[in-house]
């Protein structure tokens, strides 16, 4: 926004707001009648114009015409003020376009500006200058509406911008646009902020205000293109009211001598920019005036290139300068007139209308330079067009034509099989059909060249020496083209002959070649049996494949017959080709090592066979000793399992008889084992000999193992169950009788469970099931709860079985008069002579010693009432016996 507070004018006074609007209106008016002023504003103005109305989606592109109907204006103000206008008249006629911009104008005046010879016909008509000056008015009464930080008002939002800008800086504290400023810090850290290469900000004294001050102005104003509008004497003013009036003269003494010395500046600026000016245009005029032609399109092609570098890189800072010169000028002008000094007078011939005159004549130059490049381009273009054609047909015809003469001339065709020569056939017709098609292209080169010619073509006697090489290449080519179709046609004739012949070979020779390829597979093939009857089977075989060999021999001298006739007929034409066959991969020396090898391998298979027919029989004496045995050994360890099984049920006579019966049983089955290792040693050999199948038994070497093993461990658990219960008997006090029927009860409810069958015998134990019934057939009757109780004294694990010593032991602990811990208890108590406690001593006294150190050892202490050191806790003690304690 402080761009558009100064319009390119310098000034040094503070005017009122109503001096302020005459002063300006007066200056800007002044400043319009200059055409380069006037071209600047139109610049700035419309950038100014479109920052604002491409917030709408537009934007002007002629500051004088776009403004006429109106409605962009109308636009305009709505867009900077924020706030509707009337709707605007959407006709085209000239009394809609007045109306439209009235309603601008009257919301300009509404606002409190007034229009000084501003009037909506001016506007519509396009007046530039009226168009200007409303633009400006409306820059000096809306732009700094603009001017906002954060939604603050103006004043505040840049109070609130220099405060953060200078926040960094020591010794600057910015509270307002008053006292803030004396120190003349701020301004100073402003600069500095934004180019810090301009002031050294550490060499700053805060004691020096009047030269702070002075700095940042001058820095400003020769730098950064800001006037100075304020000296260092005037911000302090209101501190130094009572200074001298000897002070204050010579203050002002000291400011107009400065704006003299600065006008001085500035007309020595514009003497020394004019001369520089006039000076390049003086030179600059006869280079355009030079008509002198080139020969060739390159050389007037550097010109226009020369030209173009004008127009982009020399010309431009001139015309930059230009403006500047007039902007300089008129600015003088400007400021002497404010400063009451008389107009600026340059030297003779360098006034601006003579920098004009000069520069039109330059233009006037420049044009029919421009004109003249022009003209000369286009008539060397067309040559250079047809020489450029004729060098790019030429080119393409040559590039067509390179090594076509070489690929006729060869003989590839000679060594080529007869696929090979049909592909160049169609190869070669392809190329004819590409020939003919060239023949336009060649006679158009030759038709460009006869053009040149006549054209009088600088470079026609290169241009007929290459049309005349084409020609006579082309005359070659097709001489050449008839000469090859003629030779590979013949080729083709013959090598079908030698085609049909290896045709036959490739039918013949594959099967033959995989019968080979079977045999000698055949003949080779490792072979695993394992009887008598399969080795003579394979003999039988091989006797077989014997007669057929003279029928193989036979069609192998009729293959051979049929290549010797290839060869015969490639030497007869001379051919140089291969006799390789491309239907078959199959060659003569192939069959002929094939066959070879066929005749060696049928001696090594009837070799081969006569062994292995030995080796069968040796392995068939193997089965039948093995067998031999192993049939007498199998029954006996059955037959021993059997009398176990019957011993253990058959409930007749003492248990000591059973168990002097199970012993005689145990050694003769130790006796027996002789027999076993005997076998072992046989199995052995079978083994080493890889026989795994026997037809003469049933029984694996494995099953006797398994047999063997259920003999030794049945017999053993046999034994120890007979002896657990003569122990049980003793110790319970059980008749004979009674473990006769309890042993028969359990017999019948016990279950077969084995996974070797033939081994199979009751295995001593009883799911819950077979429980239940077992003692519902002994007479219990059962209800849950009462079966829940007996599983608990029977499986205490929870194992889901029953075994024959759980089953005895309940069963005497329900007919027999056995011990509880409540006995014990009362047993002690007698001996501790009703004390709840018992001592070492009476231990010792009442039981034998061995007894008696085992129950010291064991009982705990006893720490209940009547207490005394060394007392023991028989009732505890007597509870663990029995398992009711945790000890």
């Amino acid at each position: 926004p402080d761009y558009y507070l100064k319009p390119g004018v310098q000034y040094n006074y503070v005017y009122d707001d109503d001096e302020y609007m005459i002063q300006e209106e007066e200056w800007d008016r002044d400043l319009l009648l200059d055409p380069a002023w006037e071209k600047q504003q139109r610049k700035t103005f419309t950038a100014w114009c479109n920052s604002h109305l491409r917030k709408a989606g537009t934007q002007i592109e002629n500051i004088e015409e776009d403004f006429r109907n109106g409605l962009k204006l109308m636009l305009l103000l709505e867009v900077i003020s924020g706030e509707r206008l009337p709707k605007p008249d959407r006709g085209k006629m000239r009394f809609h376009k007045i109306a439209n911009v009235n309603k601008a104008l009257d919301y300009i005046a509404s606002k409190g500006v007034k229009l000084v010879s501003i009037g909506a016909e001016e506007i519509v008509d396009g007046n530039v200058k009226m168009t200007l000056g409303m633009i400006w008015t409306i820059i000096l009464r809306f732009a700094i509406q603009d001017i906002s930080v954060e939604e603050t008002s103006a004043k505040e939002g840049l109070l609130l911008w220099c405060q953060r800008k200078t926040a960094p800086y020591r010794n600057v504290n910015i509270q307002n646009f008053h006292t803030s400023w004396k120190d003349g810090l701020g301004l100073c850290a402003l600069i500095h902020r934004h180019r810090p290469d301009l002031i050294d900000y550490s060499k700053l004294n805060k004691d020096d205000p009047i030269g702070n001050i002075n700095l940042a102005m001058e820095i400003a104003e020769k730098h950064l293109d800001i006037p100075k509008m304020l000296d260092a004497e005037g911000e302090r003013k209101i501190v130094f009211t009572n200074l001298c009036k000897a002070e204050t003269a010579a203050n002002r003494i000291c400011k107009v001598l400065a704006v003299n010395q600065e006008n001085e500046r500035l007309m020595e600026e514009y003497e020394r920019l004019a001369s520089e000016l006039l000076e390049w245009i003086r030179r600059t005029i006869p280079w355009l005036e030079n008509r002198t032609p080139e020969k060739t399109m390159q050389a007037m092609q550097k010109k226009l290139e020369d030209f173009r570098d004008y127009r982009r890189k020399h010309k431009p800072p001139k015309v930059q300068e230009k403006c500047q010169l007039e902007i300089n000028f008129n600015t003088l002008q400007t400021k002497l007139r404010i400063s009451n000094r008389p107009a600026f007078m340059p030297s003779e011939g360098k006034m601006v209308s003579d920098i004009a005159g000069a520069w039109q004549r330059l233009e006037q130059a420049e044009k029919g330079y421009e004109e003249w490049l022009l003209n000369e381009i286009r008539r060397l273009e067309r040559v250079e067009h047809l020489a450029e054609k004729f060098r790019q047909k030429a080119s393409t015809h040559e590039t067509w034509a390179y090594g076509k003469e070489q690929i006729l001339l060869q003989k590839d065709y000679e060594s080529a099989s007869l696929t090979e020569v049909r592909a160049l056939l169609r190869k070669h017709e392809a190329f004819e059909s590409d020939l003919a098609a060239h023949q336009d292209r060649v006679e158009q080169i030759a038709a460009i060249a006869q053009e040149l010619n006549e054209l009088d073509y600088h470079d026609a006697v290169n241009v007929n020496d290459r049309c005349q090489k084409i020609c006579d290449q082309w005359d070659r080519l097709g001489t050449l083209t008839q000469k090859r179709r003629e030779a590979l046609e013949r080729t083709e004739k013959l090598l079908e002959t030698i085609d049909q012949l290896h045709l036959e070979f490739a039918k013949r020779a594959a099967p033959f070649n995989n019968w080979m390829e079977g045999a000698m597979e055949d003949l080779q093939d490792m072979f695993i049996v394992h009887s008598i009857e399969e080795i003579q089977s394979l003999i039988t075989a091989h006797e077989q494949f014997k007669a057929t060999l003279p029928e193989a021999d036979g069609e192998r001298q009729s293959i051979m017959a049929i290549q010797n006739e290839v060869e015969k007929v490639i030497q007869s034409y001379n051919i140089r080709i291969s006799s390789s066959n491309p239907y078959s991969t199959v060659t003569m020396d192939e069959l002929r090592a094939k066959w070879d090898k066929v005749k060696q391998l049928v001696p090594i298979r009837d070799q081969s066979l006569q062994e292995e027919l030995a080796r069968q029989h040796a392995n068939e004496r193997l089965r039948r000793q093995f067998a031999a045995q192993a049939n007498a050994i199998g029954p006996w360890i059955q037959n021993k399992m059997e009398e176990i099984a019957r011993s253990s049920i058959q409930i007749t006579g003492a248990l000591e008889d059973q168990m002097n019966q199970l012993k005689q049983y145990e050694h003769n089955i130790i006796n027996y084992k002789n027999n076993i290792d005997k076998l072992e040693g046989d199995h052995q050999l079978i083994q080493e000999a890889l026989v795994f199948d026997n037809k003469h038994t049933n029984y694996t070497m494995e099953h006797i193992r398994v047999g063997w093993e259920v003999l030794l461990t049945t017999i053993a658990r046999t034994i120890n169950e007979v002896e657990t219960q003569i122990l049980t008997r003793d110790a319970k006090g059980i008749t004979q009788e009674q473990m006769n029927e309890f042993r028969a009860s359990f017999n019948h409810f016990d279950r077969v469970s084995s996974l070797f069958i033939c081994w199979q015998r009751k295995n001593g134990l009883m799911d819950h099931e077979d429980f239940r019934a077992c003692l519902i057939s002994m007479g219990y009757d059962l209800g849950e709860a009462e079966f829940a109780r007996i599983m608990t004294l029977v499986d205490p694990n929870g194992q889901g079985t029953v075994t024959f010593q759980s089953f005895i032991d309940f069963m005497t602990r329900e007919t027999a008069d056995t011990d509880t811990a409540e006995q014990v208890i009362a047993s002690f108590r007698i001996l501790a002579s009703d004390k709840p406690y018992i001592l070492a001593e009476e231990l010792r006294r009442e039981l034998p010693p061995d007894q008696a150190q085992y129950c010291i050892k064991r009982m705990p202490a006893y720490s209940g009432p009547g207490s005394v050191p060394g007392a023991l806790d028989y009732t505890a003690f007597s509870s663990a016996l029995y398992g009711e304690s945790d000890l």
